[in-house]
This record gives C-alpha cells, sequence and structure tokens, in this order.
C-alpha cells in the first residue's frame, strides 16, 4: 500500500516507524511519505493560512499550498489515488471502513489545521472526508494516524498471526472474551478452570458466553445489530437467567 499525508507537521509521522506498522515499512509493504504544504509557499514567513472571509474566529489554510501539496502526492502515487480530509464533518471511520480502505493500493489524507482548509479546495479535490469521533483535535494528523494504523495492519503479512486479525472486538461483532496468561495465579487471582482444562469445546463456548456478556454489558448496540446463531441466542438466555435479582 503507498500512503501520503498532506501536513503542517510530518516529524509527528515519525510515531509510526515503530511496532507493527514501522515493521511494514521496513518489509515495504507500506511506502508511507509526507508532503508539507509549507514547502510550496512563496512568500518570506511560508504562510499556509490567512483570515476567513466574512469574519470570525481562527485562521483557515488557503488553497494554493494545499493544492500544490496534493498534487505533488498525487503525482508521486503509483495508482490513483483516494483523497481523504480528516473532517468531524466527515463520516464516522470504523473498522468495516478499515476493511474498505485495505483494498485501496493508493490513499492521500489531507491533515487540516486551525479552523479548517478552504472549501473550494475539498469541493475540488476531495474524495472523501472522515471523522474518528465526535471531537475536535488540534489537527487532522492524529486521526490519520488512527486509520493508517487500523488499515494497515489488516494487509496481509503485517500481523504476525493472520487468525488474530479476525478474532479482535468489533471485527467480530462482538467484543472479546477476557484473556489470561502465565502465571496461573497472579495478584491472588486464578485463571478460570475452564482455560487450563484442555477441552476445547468448552474453551471456545467458555469464550463465546464471555463475549456476548460484554457486549451485552458495555456495546448493546453490537448486539442489536448482530444476526445471533441459534448458540448465541441459548447461550443470552442462560446469561439472563444467571443474573441476581438486583441486576438489570
Amino acid at each position: 500500500m503507498w500512503i501520503s499525508i498532506i501536513t503542517l507537521f510530518p516529524e509527528m509521522f515519525q510515531a509510526l516507524q515503530v511496532g507493527v506498522i514501522g515493521k511494514a515499512i521496513k518489509e515495504n509493504r507500506l511506502i508511507l511519505s509526507c508532503v508539507n504544504p509549507r514547502d510550496f509557499t512563496t512568500d518570506a514567513r511560508h504562510s499556509v493560512d490567512d483570515r476567513p472571509y466574512g469574519g470570525g474566529t481562527g485562521m483557515i489554510m488557503m488553497v494554493e499550498p494545499l493544492y500544490l501539496a496534493l498534487q505533488a502526492a498525487k503525482n508521486a502515487a503509483p495508482t490513483t489515488p483516494t483523497t481523504i480530509y480528516l473532517s468531524p464533518q466527515g463520516q464516522l471511520f470504523n473498522q468495516a471502513t478499515a476493511l474498505q480502505f485495505k483494498e485501496t493500493t493508493s490513499l492521500i489524507f489531507i491533515a487540516g489545521r486551525y479552523e479548517g482548509i478552504d472549501e473550494r479546495l475539498i469541493e475540488q479535490e476531495v474524495d472523501q472526508e472522515w471523522s474518528i469521533g465526535d471531537y475536535i483535535l488540534t489537527g487532522g494528523e492524529l486521526a490519520a494516524m488512527v486509520m493508517v494504523d487500523a488499515t494497515v495492519r489488516l494487509l496481509p503479512g503485517v500481523v504476525g498471526d493472520p487468525a488474530s486479525i479476525t478474532q479482535d472486538s468489533i471485527t467480530t461483532g462482538l467484543l472479546k472474551y477476557p484473556q489470561y496468561t502465565r502465571p496461573e495465579l497472579a495478584l491472588n487471582l486464578p485463571v478460570p478452570d475452564v482455560l487450563l482444562s484442555g477441552n476445547h469445546a468448552a474453551i471456545q463456548t467458555w469464550r463465546l458466553k464471555q463475549s456476548l456478556s460484554r457486549t451485552a454489558q458495555r456495546r448493546p448496540d453490537l448486539l442489536e445489530k448482530r444476526n445471533l446463531t441459534n448458540e448465541e441466542k441459548s447461550l443470552l438466555q442462560a446469561l439472563q437467567k444467571e443474573k441476581k435479582p438486583n441486576q438489570k
């Protein structure tokens, strides 16, 4: 995958040089670059922003430096890229979106700053707008990093055990079950007996039941969207019966 970030702070993306994503870069599974709009300015101050027409607070990123930076990124792309602007007005990014992005060979992310970017650039050059949540960040860089990380880890060979990706929380439509490792006793708490039993069928049933329980308690909206199997319906009914009288 080829990804370019249009950003005033390319140094922030050094954070992606470590861990799983850093490994993907070293192995050339991901080609990641940054283009700084300041490099395309002509004035002594390298201005990239100006006051908004009509008045108002803050500053707006100007068209020309962004446009020239974007064209440089597009010219470097190995295939026709999808251009994404990180914005609180965009669609909410989720795991399904990451799976869609995984199938795209070239992506460009525009990380805005200040009060945003000139609308004319969005109208002419942006293919999609995406947000990572209903809150405001100081810029789009962190949002871009989140989306890059969530997408690139899905590429073949990036994560050591491919099966682990299919069992992640949210990916399955349920939250993941509790997990334990050695020693058997830690903080005066034991590992659940079933996990030590060697009975793989019982372990799978226990894990599914725990996933259903956690999802029902913490993310009931996920269960509402899920087409439950007969086994899942049965386990949920059993969980309801196990609840104490004062529990909801």
